[in-house]
C-alpha cells in the first residue's frame, strides 16, 4: 500500500511539473505568434492601418489554414486530437495516447491560434496534458490504473494552469475526462493541480484571465434575471453546438482537399476581421472590454457574438486544430454584457455592475457546450473569490445545462464520441464493455461434423465425445449450420430418417456472432439463447465458438475492474 501511495504521489508530482511549464510554453508560443503575425491589438496598432495590414489580415490565417491541414494529414485519422480523445483514452482498456499524434495536435493548434483562427486554448492544453500523463504513467510501469491517474493528472495540471485555478482543475478533470471519482485518484491529481497552480501563480507570476473588483450585487430580484441568462444561454450554446456540428458535416461533403478547405475557412477570418477585427484569436482583450461598462454598444457586442459563433463553427468544422472552450467563454461573455445592456432599456429596472451579467453568460454558455458546470462555477469563484458573483453564477449554469440538456444533450464532446460510436449517456460501463470483442474468448473445444455425414453417423461421433451439440462445416470450415443431440434422437426413431445427410438439418438462423462483435451486443443477443455454445462466423467460415459461461464471465470481470476502479483507495 506505501509502495503504491508513493509511486501514484509521485506521478502527480512528476506530471504536474511538466504539464504546467509546457502548459505555460504552450500560452507564451501562441502570444508571440499573436504578435509578430499581427493577432494581438497591440500588434496590429503598432504596425498601422494600411493596404499591406489588411493583405496580411487575409493572408496570414489563410497560410496557416493549409499549413494546419498539412500537419494534420500526418495523424492516422486525419484531424486533431482533443478533449473527446482523452475523455476516450481514459475510458480504454490501454490508456495509451499516442506520443506523435499528441505532438503533431499540439503543433497543428499552436499554429492555429498563432494565427488569429477562431479557436480555444484550453482544449489543446487539457489534451496535450493528457496525453503526457498518459506518456508519462507508461515510464511509471503502465499499469491499469496508472494510465487512467496520468491522464487525470496532465487534464487537472493543464487547466489549472491556464487559469490559475488549482480546484477547478481537479474537479475538470474528474467532471470531463474521467467520469467518476475515487481515492486512489483523488491524491495525485490533487497534488498535479495544485502544483500547476504553484508554478503559473508563484513561480512564473502568470496573470490570471481577468481580474474583477468587489462589486455586489444590488437587489436579490436579479436572480430572475439570472435565470432569463441561463435559460437563454442555453440556446446560445446549443446554436454554437449545432454550428459547429453542421461545419464539420458539411467539410465531409465538400470535395476538395484538406489543405484547400481550411485555407479557405482561414481566408473567411481574414475577410471578417477586415470589418470585425475583435473576432481574431481567443480574444483575451475582448473578454477584458467586455465586462466594462459602455465599453461596447449592443448592436457591436450583437455584431461580435454572431461574428464569432459562426467563424468558431467554420474553423472547428473545417479542419483548425484547437478547442471550443475559450470561444463559448468569450461568446458567453459577449452574450451577457448584451443581456445587461439590453435591461438598460427597461427604465425600472436597476441592475448590479455588467461583469455580474457577463460572467453569468460565461458560465451558461461554457458550461453546457464543455458538460462541466461544476468546473465552470470554480473557474468563476477561484477568479473573483466573490461568493455573489459565484452564486450568481451558479444559478445561471445550472438552468443553462438543465435545458441544453434536453436540447442537445450533455456536451459537444459527447456528441462527438456518439458520431465516432461512442455512447457515454448510457454510462463508462457500457463504453469499456464494448471494446472486449469476442474474437478474444473464442474456443476451439467444439465438434465440427462434415454436411454429408448421416444422422446416424453425426449421432455416434457426438455420444462419442459427449457433445449435444455440433457444428456442421463443409470445405475449408465453410459453416453451414448447428445441429443439435436431440434432433438426431427425435430423427433415429424413424428408420427412414436414419440416413439423412445432416446438412439438410442445420439450423442455419441459429444465433452468430462475429469476432468483432463486442462483449456488449453478445450479452444483448444471448438473452434469449439456450444451448451450449454459440458459434463465431467470419465471412461464411467458422472461426470458433464461446460459451454462454464465458461471455457472462467477461462482462462481470469488466464491471468489477471498473467498479474497483471507481472505488479504490489506495
Amino acid at each position: 500500500m506505501l509502495i503504491r501511495l508513493t509511486i501514484v504521489t509521485l506521478l502527480g508530482i512528476v506530471v504536474g511539473i511538466v504539464v504546467a511549464f509546457l502548459a505555460i510554453s504552450f500560452v507564451e508560443l501562441v502570444l508571440w505568434l499573436n504578435d509578430i503575425l499581427l493577432v494581438s491589438p497591440r500588434s496590429r496598432m503598432l504596425f498601422g492601418n494600411g493596404y499591406l495590414l489588411s493583405f496580411l489580415t487575409v493572408l496570414i490565417p489563410t497560410v496557416a489554414g493549409v499549413i494546419t491541414a498539412l500537419i494534420l494529414q500526418k495523424i492516422p485519422e486525419k484531424r486533431p486530437h482533443n478533449v473527446p480523445d482523452a475523455i476516450l483514452a481514459s475510458q480504454s482498456l490501454s490508456k495509451k495516447m499516442p506520443l506523435k499524434t499528441g505532438v503533431l495536435s499540439s503543433t497543428a493548434a499552436i499554429i492555429s491560434l498563432g494565427s488569429g483562427a477562431s479557436v480555444g486554448q484550453y482544449g489543446p492544453l487539457a489534451y496535450m496534458g493528457s496525453f503526457i500523463g498518459s506518456w508519462i504513467s507508461r515510464l511509471f510501469g503502465g499499469n491499469y490504473y496508472l494510465g487512467t491517474i496520468g491522464i487525470g493528472c496532465g487534464a487537472a495540471a493543464a487547466i489549472s494552469t491556464a487559469f490559475n485555478a488549482p480546484i477547478a482543475g481537479l474537479i475538470f478533470a474528474h467532471e470531463v475526462i474521467l467520469r467518476h471519482y475515487s481515492l486512489r485518484s483523488f491524491a495525485p491529481i490533487t497534488v498535479a493541480a495544485t502544483i500547476g497552480y504553484l508554478i503559473a501563480n508563484h513561480v512564473m507570476a502568470r496573470p490570471p484571465l481577468f481580474r474583477i473588483e468587489h462589486f455586489q450585487l444590488e437587489t436579490p430580484y436579479e436572480f430572475f434575471g439570472f435565470i432569463l441568462i441561463g435559460v437563454a444561454g442555453a440556446f446560445v450554446a446549443t446554436l454554437l453546438i449545432k454550428g459547429i456540428l453542421f461545419s464539420a458535416a458539411t467539410n465531409k461533403k465538400v470535395m476538395l482537399p484538406a489543405p484547400i478547405k481550411t485555407g479557405l475557412a482561414g481566408m473567411l477570418v481574414g475577410i471578417f476581421a477586415l470589418q470585425i477585427p475583435e473576432i481574431l484569436g481567443i480574444g483575451k482583450e475582448l473578454l477584458r472590454f467586455s465586462i466594462i461598462e459602455d465599453a461596447f454598444t449592443n448592436y457591436e457586442l450583437a455584431s461580435i457574438l454572431f461574428a464569432k459563433i459562426f467563424l468558431t463553427a467554420i474553423c472547428l468544422g473545417f479542419g483548425f486544430a484547437g478547442g471550443v472552450f475559450s470561444p463559448a467563454l468569450l461568446i458567453g461573455v459577449l452574450f451577457g454584457a448584451l443581456v445587461a445592456g439590453s435591461l438598460d432599456t427597461l427604465a425600472w429596472y436597476e441592475r448590479s455592475h455588467i461583469v455580474i451579467y457577463a460572467i453569468c453568460g460565461m458560465v451558461a454558455v461554457a458550461g453546457p457546450v464543455i458538460g462541466a458546470p461544476l468546473t465552470t462555477i470554480l473557474i468563476v469563484f477561484e477568479l473573483t473569490r466573490n461568493y455573489d458573483i459565484a452564486t450568481a453564477a451558479m444559478v445561471s449554469v445550472a438552468f443553462a445545462n438543465l435545458i441544453s440538456y434536453r436540447v442537445v444533450g450533455r456536451s459537444l464532446f459527447d456528441i462527438q464520441l456518439v458520431i465516432r460510436g461512442f455512447d457515454l449517456s448510457l454510462g463508462r460501463d457500457k463504453v469499456i464493455v464494448e471494446q472486449r470483442k469476442v474474437e478474444d474468448y473464442v474456443s476451439t473445444n467444439f465438434l465440427s461434423l462434415p454436411k454429408d455425414l448421416s444422422v446416424s453417423e453425426a449421432q455416434q461421433q457426438m455420444l462419442e465425445v459427449e457433445k449435444s451439440e455440433a457444428y456442421i462445416v463443409g470445405e475449408n470450415d465453410i459453416y453451414f449450420g448447428k445441429l443439435s443431440i436431440r434432433q438426431t434422437l427425435i430423427l433415429m426413431s424413424d428408420q427412414d430418417q436414419s440416413e439423412v445427410r445432416i446438412q439438410d438439418l442445420a439450423m442455419q438462423k441459429a444465433l452468430q456472432l462475429a469476432p468483432e462483435e463486442s462483449i456488449w451486443d453478445a450479452m444483448i443477443k444471448m438473452e434469449a439463447f439456450v444451448g451450449e455454445s454459440i458459434p463465431v462466423v467470419e465471412n461464411g467460415y467458422l472461426k470458433g465458438v464461446v460459451f454462454e459461461a464465458t461471455i457472462v464471465s467477461a462482462y462481470l470481470n469488466t464491471i468489477h475492474n471498473i467498479r474497483e476502479e471507481e472505488n479504490a483507495a489506495g
